[in-house]
């Protein structure tokens, strides 16, 4: 997906730099106005023979310059390896994993849930078990909370972003799984506080009224200038993608908001020790 929004924004460049039409484009490659629109969009797969004829019309003839972008449209359409969990990922969430595993830093607020990234398995389950009020099979739910843990490999890869997670302490006070699971899930974020890439801060409840009206939101930035940063917002049914600059601009204002609202780090983890003293 990343790949393919890089190379398709690749080429949007070079199109509008030579002063091509998507109709003109997309006759050179026997294809509509729109199927050009969406390969710029990076939302449909690739044939490096199409990508080849889009260069050789924009006038790029230089190998070199070539073969990196037949290399990128070969690799494009490799699958992750969040696609082996198919069968339990709504289409539009495949797109976020995607974003979220290419993201150089992720900026988040959650007021309902301890962040997906940051979830133990049995209050995974938990969660997953009371938003579907037992209309998963188990089977299900057991593939679900696996992809929930198998995404959380990303903050300790060769690769991994910084992760900046600003959690109100409703969150923290909703028992799901149980006294039990809830201990172990605030013990988990003490030790994922202490990660030179994640900063952990909680909005506690004495700061009264905070900035954040809109809910929960992840900001996504990338290292690759090509690649515009996001606001995602997750709905019942869908997703919302904001990548319109001022809109981004917005969110973090309001996550910088929210993090001089919050606790600092070693305040956090002594309100997280407390509260897990307390189960």
């Amino acid at each position: 997906m990343v790949r393919r929004i890089l190379l398709g924004s690749q080429l949007r460049r070079l199109r509008e730099s030579c002063g091509v039409s998507r109709e003109e484009a997309g006759y050179s490659i026997r294809a509509s106005e729109s199927k050009i629109s969406r390969m710029e969009l990076g939302r449909v797969s690739f044939k490096p023979r199409d990508v080849a004829d889009l260069l050789t019309l924009y006038g790029v003839t230089d190998e070199g310059e070539r073969e990196p972008l037949l290399s990128l449209a070969r690799t494009s359409n490799r699958a992750g390896w969040w696609h082996s969990y198919n069968d339990v990922l709504p289409t539009w969430f495949q797109t976020y994993v995607g974003l979220e595993a290419a993201a150089e830093r992720i900026g988040t607020y959650e007021l309902q849930f301890v962040h997906g990234l940051l979830q133990t398995e049995a209050y995974s389950h938990a969660v997953m078990v009371s938003g579907h009020r037992g209309e998963l099979p188990r089977n299900e739910v057991d593939r679900r909370v696996a992809l929930r843990l198998a995404r959380q490999k990303l903050l300790v890869s060769e690769r991994a972003p910084h992760l900046h997670c600003v959690l109100d302490e409703a969150a923290l006070r909703r028992p799901y799984g149980g006294r039990r699971a809830m201990a172990e899930q605030l013990g988990a974020l003490l030790e994922f506080s202490e990660y030179p890439n994640i900063t952990l801060q909680v909005v506690p409840f004495d700061h009264g009224g905070h900035v954040a009206e809109s809910g929960a939101f992840t900001l996504l930035r990338f290292a690759e200038q090509e690649l515009s940063d996001l606001v995602y917002l997750e709905q019942l049914t869908g997703a919302l993608y904001l990548d319109k600059k001022e809109e981004v601009a917005a969110y973090q204002v309001v996550l910088d908001r929210l993090a001089e609202a919050a606790l600092d780090e070693p305040a956090s983890r002594d309100l997280l020790a407390a509260l897990r003293d307390r189960l």
